[in-house]
């Protein structure tokens, strides 16, 4: 719980401190959180539907007009739909569960427990979708004949997106986490 937002109250007839929560406050902290979850999930939700499906066409435009077409460029592109295909699902039933939380702080608390939620998810999937991602760009490599240094490198690239993945779905974790924390501080107190 946010314990910034609280006032300092002495009650007199106890010689004892109370505390009290600024509700009002409390409420628009959540509705921040909430908005900035929402506008994150958004973000990346469009961003990956729409790199992966146009990565997947220019990389189906570029090697189709080719005579010896690689078997894994179609099998990457494929994986590039999937995905897309994947988020823009995930996506739509997303926003359709969206319209089960009332507005009040406990509603709204709940709404952006669940998209914290669906982020980490959604993390952890695009984390895995690399792996395959990887393996076939560096088949496509291979089988191109393309030079070991070069297949090194976006080697080294797929290495670092994963730790980077990793880190930002660290901040997804500790952002739920944190909402998880604040849930069960104003179930305990209500």
């Amino acid at each position: 719980m946010e314990f910034e937002e609280m006032k300092k109250i002495w009650n007199n007839q106890e010689n004892e401190f109370y505390f009290g929560i600024n509700e009002a406050a409390l409420h628009k902290r959540i509705q921040v959180k909430r908005k900035t979850g929402l506008h994150i999930s958004n973000t990346t939700e469009l961003m990956l539907i729409i790199v992966n499906f146009c990565t997947g066409i220019f990389m189906l435009s570029i090697h189709s007009t080719k005579p010896s077409a690689n078997t894994f460029v179609y099998l990457l592109s494929g994986w590039m739909f999937v995905i897309a295909l994947f988020v823009l699902i995930s996506r739509l039933r997303r926003l359709k569960r969206e319209l089960r939380f009332d507005r009040s702080m406990l509603g709204d608390l709940e709404h952006a427990l669940a998209v914290a939620s669906y982020q980490v998810r959604l993390s952890q999937l695009m984390q895995w979708s690399v792996v395959p991602a990887g393996i076939l760009i560096i088949a496509l490599m291979w089988n191109a004949g393309k030079s070991p240094w070069i297949t090194v490198a976006v080697l080294v690239f797929l290495i670092v997106t994963t730790f980077a993945g990793r880190w930002e779905h660290n901040i997804y974790k500790n952002r739920k986490r944190q909402l998880e924390i604040l849930q069960k501080k104003l179930v305990s107190k209500g």
